[in-house]
């Protein structure tokens, strides 16, 4: 039996590997291209980027987990059963719940995972990938301006450089800043640089001339002049004072934040939502896997395959998947709706174990309390 059990998890967790590594690799791909504009235009090193996508991992690892164990077994058994393994097994004298502890096992464990993911990992690494971005976005230092470049240093301000100097300097500048869409400025300097004062980033122009026209009067205004300092806007959020985002906080700063700040107040709804979300999400682990089992080991075998059975579960897995959207929804708009989120988790967990386990030994308890009189006929 240990045995048997053993190949059986070994099947299933290469499966499960074979199913979560692509979809891991494909999600990844997909959300770094959102760091592709810190790499072009914030001059991102490649250990950076690297760092801040590993940072991501977590975030969709919860995500897919659930659904690529479900995918595993489904897999791993159905493949068992068209190679009469199943059969074979069965005919040995090993029971359906036999037969469902390995995969019971590792849902446990992937259970365990996604809790560390949800309740520490998640947050964690959420919150270092927020305050990295704000940093780097915020640094006006990390700003590349190539030479020949139209490049946007920030929200509406596009700068040009002919040449970059030896040591730093920044020969034919133009500076457009097009904040105002009402009186956009232009301005053309021979050289400058850029600097960082107290007040924040500046870009020092020498030898120039400022341009603004009026859209309602179409005049031209030209101030040329020896020296000017042109202000370059920072992000007013800093990594210390800035609110935190629902997905970078623990679970206790989700049920209990703090009242008196007035972003929390009017997020309270959303954070709360968040983190019952959090706490259901790993059941959906377990919740798949029963289905998964149910589909495959309840009932009789079927020569004609368990394709039925398989699309049943899968529609399933899809409408309890999209539940768990709506009702996440539904509870940040309303929160006395919150007890759906658990329901949508729990009911088809049970509802799967007693078709894997109940039903059956309902009908095996019927059929040996008749009668032998009713059992010849």
């Amino acid at each position: 039996m240990q045995k048997v059990s053993g190949y059986i998890l070994r099947r299933s967790i290469t499966a499960l590997l074979f199913v979560t590594l692509p979809l891991v690799c494909a999600i990844w791909l997909m959300q770094s291209l959102r760091l592709i504009d810190l790499i072009v235009n914030r001059g991102l090193p490649v250990s950076m980027f690297l760092y801040m996508s590993a940072l991501m991992l977590p975030t969709f690892l919860a995500l897919i987990l659930p659904i690529s164990l479900f995918a595993a077994v489904l897999f791993a058994y159905n493949r068992m059963a068209v190679d009469s393994e199943l059969v074979v097994m069965r005919a040995a004298g090993i029971s359906p719940n036999g037969l469902s502890k390995p995969a019971l096992l590792l849902a446990g464990i992937i259970t365990v995972v996604i809790y560390c993911l949800t309740l520490y990992l998640l947050p964690m690494s959420f919150r270092e990938f927020k305050d990295q971005q704000v940093t780097i976005r915020s640094d006006f230092s990390t700003v590349i301006l190539q030479e020949g470049v139209f490049t946007e240093i920030s929200k509406g301000i596009m700068a040009f450089v002919r040449e970059r100097g030896s040591e730093g300097e920044l020969l034919g500048i133009i500076v457009h800043d097009g904040r105002n869409m009402e009186q956009p400025v232009t301005i053309m300097a021979e050289n400058g640089a850029l600097v960082r004062t107290d007040r924040g980033p500046q870009v020092i122009m020498l030898n120039g001339n400022r341009q603004e026209v009026s859209r309602e009067t179409g005049k031209l205004s030209l101030l040329h002049f020896d020296r000017y300092s042109f202000d370059i806007p920072t992000a007013n959020d800093t990594t210390g004072k800035r609110w935190r985002e629902p997905g970078e906080r623990f679970l206790d700063e989700l049920f209990y934040p703090d009242m008196t700040d007035e972003n929390n107040k009017f997020n309270a709804a959303n954070l709360r939502a968040e983190g019952h979300e959090r706490l259901t999400m790993p059941i959906y682990a377990l919740t798949f896997t029963i289905i998964a089992l149910a589909a495959l080991l309840s009932g009789n075998f079927d020569r004609r395959g368990l394709g039925r059975r398989m699309a049943v579960a899968i529609l399933l897995i899809i409408i309890i998947q999209a539940g768990a959207l709506g009702f996440t929804n539904l509870a940040t708009r309303f929160p006395s709706l919150v007890p759906l989120v658990y329901l949508n988790a729990l009911l088809p967990l049970v509802g799967g174990l007693y078709v894997l386990f109940g039903r059956r030994k309902r009908i095996s308890g019927h059929i040996f309390s008749r009668s032998p009189a009713t059992l010849e006929r």
